[in-house]
């Protein structure tokens, strides 16, 4: 039987979901309850083209989260191509908490299946360690980063930035947080 390709999709059709997609993001951050409707309102395109590319609202609410995380993973990469490791590893950070942030409050948008199975699925964790793994191996290449630091103790070390709330100075203290990491992280002489 002779190999058949999965058909490819059509330009509009690209454009179209990445303009849903792009309209979810900026709707659910205005409003997290943000409607299926003002979602495809927003991005311009029909009922029918929103429902054909996500057949209900928790479709396109994991297509967002996974688009993000992404996103961020492939930040890691260019990041190290820009700067030293360790600063590439702190600017990592700082975007991982703004995810974090802007991740809490999509949370309770999400139905309670989604959330029961986001705990136990955990959509685009292995991606996030792989950039973590990738950004740790650098940082202790160059000698900057403890050569013991894993990527379990790095999401440990973490992991209190979820438990900062938002407010008027979630930024201050996350900054602070993720500084006393680093801090943490680094040998006491990195190479030159």
């Amino acid at each position: 039987m002779p190999h058949t390709e999965a058909p490819r999709q059509r330009a509009d059709a690209i454009r179209n979901r990445d303009r849903i997609l792009e309209a979810a993001v900026v709707e659910l951050a205005r409003d997290p309850d943000a409607s299926l409707s003002a979602i495809g309102k927003r991005a311009q395109v029909g009922q029918g083209t929103l429902y054909r590319n996500f057949p209900d609202r928790e479709a396109l609410l994991w297509e967002v989260y996974r688009r993000e995380v992404q996103e961020l993973v492939d930040s890691a990469p260019r990041l190290l191509a820009e700067t030293d490791p360790a600063s590439a590893l702190r600017a990592w950070m700082s975007a991982l908490s703004r995810f974090a942030l802007a991740k809490a409050d999509l949370a309770p948008t999400m139905q309670p299946g989604v959330r029961a199975r986001a705990k136990t699925a955990r959509p685009g964790y292995a991606h996030v360690v792989e950039a973590v793994d990738t950004l740790l191996s650098a940082g202790q290449d160059a000698g900057a980063i403890r050569r013991d630091v894993t990527s379990e103790d790095f999401v440990a070390l973490i992991a209190g930035i979820w438990q900062i709330p938002a407010g008027a100075d979630w930024e201050a203290r996350t900054a602070r947080l993720l500084d006393l990491v680093m801090d943490a992280l680094r040998t006491s002489s990195p190479r030159n």
